[in-house]
């Protein structure tokens, strides 16, 4: 386990909640792991290192992290199953790293409960804005809490989703969803039957931009429909996606 130190000053790009941030990088190439944690240092977050599996879980436990970076292929045990040992716990927002670009692994990470995913290899740049952005929805989830807690929730035929709260429920069943996945719900469903480009839904729940991302929507789209049923989020082609509302 190493801890990398971050500068006196912290970086002014992020907000003063992520200013204080703590990051676990679970990574077992010593290059790639000294590489992550230098530079998630420079923005100022408190980075610490482990460097297979079962320490990762270990020092998730520990420091109980605001972010985990957490890379697939692992000894001991793999990131999946890292994934699922911490989420049951505590959901801590984890992005995944796999040197694989195959949609069924990405679905399966997402599946067991990372919030997003990068293929190596990756642009460090593109590594801290997707940090940025988990820390960024865990703020938005925390302030939400404390500032609307009497919001009713939102009850659509056999689904209901409980704002305040933060669960889903489907015919009576809870359905356990990732931070990002119930945010990316609740925006579809607060505007029934509306279509969403993939752009804002981008924008608004993972806060980038970047065109290139859209495929990151579509598979949360993918791991939502596995979770809640096919019949809730409707494709629209070239387009985006729209929330049908079930019968009553």
């Amino acid at each position: 386990m190493t801890t990398a130190t971050p500068p006196g000053t912290p970086g002014t790009s992020g907000t003063s909640g992520q200013q204080n941030a703590t990051v676990l990088v679970v990574e077992d190439e010593p290059a790639i792991a000294a590489a992550i944690a230098q530079r998630l240092s420079a923005e100022g977050w408190r980075v610490e290192v482990a460097r297979d599996g079962l320490a990762g879980v270990d020092a998730a436990s520990r420091l109980n992290p605001d972010a985990i970076v957490l890379d697939v292929m692992l000894p001991g045990i793999d990131g999946l199953e890292v994934t699922r040992r911490i989420q049951a716990e505590n959901p801590i927002p984890i992005l995944m790293l796999t040197a694989r670009d195959d949609e069924t692994d990405m679905l399966v990470g997402l599946g067991v409960g990372a919030d997003d995913y990068m293929t190596k290899p990756f642009s460090m740049r593109e590594l801290v804005a997707r940090v940025k952005a988990l820390l960024r929805r865990v703020e938005r989830a925390q302030q939400a809490a404390v500032t609307t807690p009497a919001d009713p929730p939102m009850v659509m035929g056999d689904v209901t989703i409980d704002r305040a709260q933060r669960r889903v429920h489907r015919a009576g069943d809870e359905v356990h969803l990732t931070p990002t996945e119930f945010e990316l719900l609740v925006m579809l469903a607060s505007s029934p039957k509306t279509v969403q480009t993939r752009e804002r839904l981008l924008a608004e729940v993972w806060d980038w931009a970047d065109a290139s991302g859209t495929r990151t929507v579509d598979s949360h789209i993918k791991a939502l429909r596995r979770k809640l049923g096919p019949d809730l989020i409707r494709t629209v082609h070239g387009v985006g996606y729209a929330f049908e509302p079930p019968e009553a």
